[in-house]
């Protein structure tokens, strides 16, 4: 069983960043971030597929957040640039054994962090 350890959250102003890391404890073939909201679903937020480097992220958050890998420590950062209000959520850190299928939906997900919460001030 693969751990995740997530820390980074926080409060920040509009226009503000944060960075997220998520450690674990064994290996994964792809590591993902997604983040839930109040009263809404898990949403996909962004995607690392080891073997090969490729990620993947969700539109909303092109061109502001970006993955960070650090091979070293098993970790994976989230840098959350420009951020907007309507990215306040808790924001989980999960990863997958296996490559394969669609990395945008959380039931693929084999390991789930404990989550972190981000919010964003107007």
């Amino acid at each position: 069983q693969v751990q995740l350890v997530e820390s980074g959250g926080g409060l920040v102003q509009a226009g503000g960043s944060l960075r997220l890391s998520c450690a674990a404890s064994g290996r994964t073939s792809v590591m993902g971030w997604f983040r839930q909201a109040p009263g809404k679903e898990r949403q996909f937020v962004a995607a690392f597929v080891w073997s090969g480097g490729t990620t993947y992220s969700a539109d909303s958050v092109k061109g502001r957040f970006t993955l960070l890998i650090d091979n070293t420590k098993n970790t994976v950062y989230l840098q959350m640039n420009s951020l907007k209000p309507e990215d306040t959520a808790v924001y989980y850190c999960a990863g997958r054994r296996l490559m394969g299928g669609s990395y945008y939906s959380p039931g693929t997900y084999d390991y789930w962090g404990q989550g972190t919460q981000v919010t964003v001030s107007s």
